[in-house]
């Protein structure tokens, strides 16, 4: 399994791209950065995007990519996520309001985008790969993911606070090796962290607490654009060698 950094970010100035990784070049998890990062060749081999949320900075590319895609597949891309999540790409993106509703581009029977809701705590298969949301802690319904390959397990924790259910899901999956976790500001903010559900250094290190860890490598992201530098100050000094701050286009091969 490799996934790509398309966008790790929790906001965007030059150079920062918000969240999206792309899994074995066919997959996204969450779809902040899939037209900021990629080539057009490379957006048509994707064929599913798995949504933690509805929050602006993780759906962006979705409707952007949509109509780069007319007369150029066979099949359209669909979006998975759960519920909660859909209705709100239905009502509050493709209503031919905020962006036209390709699910009907260029005609119904031959749409460029399809959408699938997946439920919750019970895996999905998509493209070999094994697939449960877990639901977390945000401001709205969020989930997070964990994705079960042959080469192992990997949970991407989506935007969330202090959680619980997301922990005793990975803590029971068996080869887990890495763990994609949101940090988004410095503890020195931690009371916008707590009211906007996110987490500080400190906080993650409280979670962490709850993590059955096993060797997994913790890759964190979602960092602000905006007080990046301290984030990444505070987490170097907490030295932990299994910390690893995610850059821009980075490449990670779980095995």
């Amino acid at each position: 399994m490799k996934i790509k950094v398309l966008g790790c970010h929790g906001g965007e100035l030059p150079r920062h791209r918000t969240t999206c990784f792309l899994i074995d070049r066919k997959l996204t998890i969450d779809g902040g950065a899939i037209t900021a990062a990629l080539e057009l060749d490379e957006i048509l081999e994707i064929d599913d995007i798995f949504l933690t949320h509805s929050h602006f900075d993780h759906v962006k590319d979705v409707p952007l990519m949509t109509d780069l895609l007319v007369g150029r597949r066979e099949k359209p891309v669909v979006v998975h996520g759960p519920a909660e999540t859909m209705e709100a790409m239905d009502k509050d993106v493709f209503n031919n309001r905020t962006w036209p509703d390709f699910r009907v581009i260029p005609t119904p029977e031959k749409p460029v985008i399809a959408f699938d809701s997946i439920p919750v705590y019970e895996p999905v298969t998509c493209q070999g790969l094994r697939i449960r949301a877990v639901p977390v802690h945000h401001p709205v319904y969020s989930v997070g993911y964990i994705v079960e390959g042959r080469e192992g397990a990997v949970a991407f924790s989506g935007d969330t606070g202090p959680t619980e259910e997301l922990w005793r899901a990975i803590n029971t999956t068996p080869d887990l090796k890495a763990v994609f976790l949101e940090v988004s500001f410095p503890s020195t903010l931690q009371w916008l962290a707590d009211v906007s559900g996110h987490l500080t250094p400190r906080t993650v290190m409280s979670e962490l607490a709850k993590l059955d860890r096993r060797g997994a490598k913790i890759y964190l992201y979602h960092l602000k654009p905006a007080v990046i530098d301290e984030v990444k100050a505070e987490i170097k000094a907490l030295r932990k060698e299994y910390l690893h701050v995610c850059e821009l286009d980075e490449v990670y091969s779980i095995r």
